[in-house]
């Protein structure tokens, strides 16, 4: 009998950790695999499963039908969340002069031109966003292979490279999310916190799956927006019906 209990315990405990630990089986019950629920839905599920003792993130994941190996099949772009991101990111502007001034008025958090390479090129890399002028781009190029893998390097496509650091500095501080679609053909992203209401997240996440959407290369075929789920930092992933969050042809 001993033996017995001894098989079940261990089964259940295979379960269980297959399941991602007793606490994701708690969080995940009464919840059907493989359900795609409508995002209105999803939203107030994952609020109400986010017990976690720090305000959780609410994460979004997209299965593109692209295969960014690729050169027309690269996805990327930025999107202004209307409701922010309920995270303050630290914003680092190269420029020289007036331009300079600007960007620490605006509220970056790190300013510089031949200083602020020599520290990057170090690994002295305190920022989480990357901005710079255009005439800076013959320094800032020498910091590709530093910042190209952190996701950091700056792009005109996204916004990061440009004269108007005002702009790009506000949008950074206030909700901007740059996305780039991954080798296996995802883009993730962070599009707000639990605590936000459930109509604010509804709105963050329509606005990021329709800029997504409009970053369609020209290279895709078939199915674009093959796959659409939501998650908390902590809490259970949802598979979310792609027609309630997306405004425009996700085909």
């Amino acid at each position: 009998m001993a033996d017995n209990k001894s098989a079940v315990s261990a089964e259940q405990a295979n379960a269980t950790r297959l399941a991602g630990g007793k606490r994701m089986v708690e969080v995940s019950k009464g919840l059907p695999p493989g359900k795609a629920y409508g995002v209105d839905e999803a939203v107030k599920i994952i609020k109400s499963r986010a017990k976690a003792k720090f305000d959780e993130t609410i994460e979004i994941a997209m299965n593109l039908g692209v295969d960014p190996k690729h050169a027309d099949q690269m996805v990327r772009g930025v999107c202004n969340l209307p409701n922010g991101s309920g995270r303050t990111a630290r914003v680092a502007v190269f420029a020289r002069g007036a331009k300079a001034e600007e960007a620490k008025n605006a509220g970056a958090d790190v300013v510089g031109a031949e200083d602020l390479v020599e520290q990057v090129a170090a690994g002295n890399i305190n920022f989480d966003r990357c901005i710079a002028t255009p005439d800076m781009m013959g320094l800032v190029g020498r910091l590709g292979k530093v910042l190209g893998p952190r996701g950091l390097m700056p792009n005109p496509r996204v916004g990061t490279v440009t004269m108007d650091v005002v702009s790009a500095v506000k949008g950074a501080k206030g909700g901007s999310v740059e996305f780039r679609v991954e080798k296996s053909g995802i883009v993730h992203a962070g599009v707000g916190k639990a605590s936000f209401t459930e109509q604010a997240l509804v709105e963050n996440i329509r606005a990021f799956v329709d800029s997504v959407v409009k970053a369609k290369p020209n290279g895709s075929k078939g199915t674009y927006l093959k796959k659409v789920s939501l998650s908390s930092t902590m809490g259970p992933g949802l598979k979310v019906d792609a027609s309630t969050v997306s405004s425009g042809p996700a085909g």
